[in-house]
């Protein structure tokens, strides 16, 4: 069967379908069920993390129960498509979380290098706890010793687009996530799906 009216292209690049959106949107509210059962009477606030989790924190809290608020924090470690290492100052953090419950809101942890250094910021203004809740995870490329305590899908350490992610801010659109093709055999791979 052929799919490749499936395949985007960003860029020079291409990309096929890796998890359907009605897999994502189910796993989102199973997740929201679970912060709802563990946050009753709490009343956390989420840290929306800018650009990427901007989908995933929307969809997530049209799911939420709880008393709760959100805001949006900037930061960036992307260019093309692979992590630079570079984490920038936090942009918009201006509530005061001392005492709060927090939960950050990412659309995915890889080499957990901005979560890291994200983290001692936010614990320097002594919340009461931290958790962190991401779509997806890549435990292959996890550089740092960091507990996801809500986690969407663990994928492979391969680049990916969609439902917020972006590859060159290109494809945030996209209700599903692509997968990068880095080779032939993916291309066939895909064929034969």
């Amino acid at each position: 069967m052929n799919n490749s009216f499936l395949l985007k292209r960003y860029h020079d690049k291409e990309f096929r379908p890796f998890i359907h959106a009605a897999d994502i949107n189910k796993r989102v509210k199973e997740i929201a069920n679970e912060i709802n059962e563990e946050y009753e009477n709490k009343a956390p606030l989420f840290l929306g993390i800018l650009n990427g989790a901007f989908m995933f924190a929307s969809d997530l809290f049209k799911h939420l129960t709880i008393e709760c608020s959100i805001t949006f924090v900037k930061l960036a470690s992307y260019e093309g498509t692979s992590s630079t290492g570079k984490v920038l100052t936090p942009i918009g953090l201006e509530e005061n979380i001392s005492g709060r419950d927090i939960i950050i809101v990412e659309d995915i942890v890889d080499t957990g290098n901005t979560m890291h250094a994200f983290l001692k910021t936010l614990e320097g203004k002594q919340p009461n706890s931290i958790k962190i809740c991401t779509l997806l995870q890549k435990p292959d490329a996890l550089e740092h010793d960091i507990k996801m305590d809500y986690v969407g899908f663990d994928i492979p350490d391969k680049f990916v687009i969609g439902y917020g992610l972006d590859y060159d801010g290109l494809g945030r659109n996209i209700p599903a996530i692509y997968k990068i093709i880095t080779t032939e055999e993916d291309l066939h791979r895909f064929e034969d799906d």
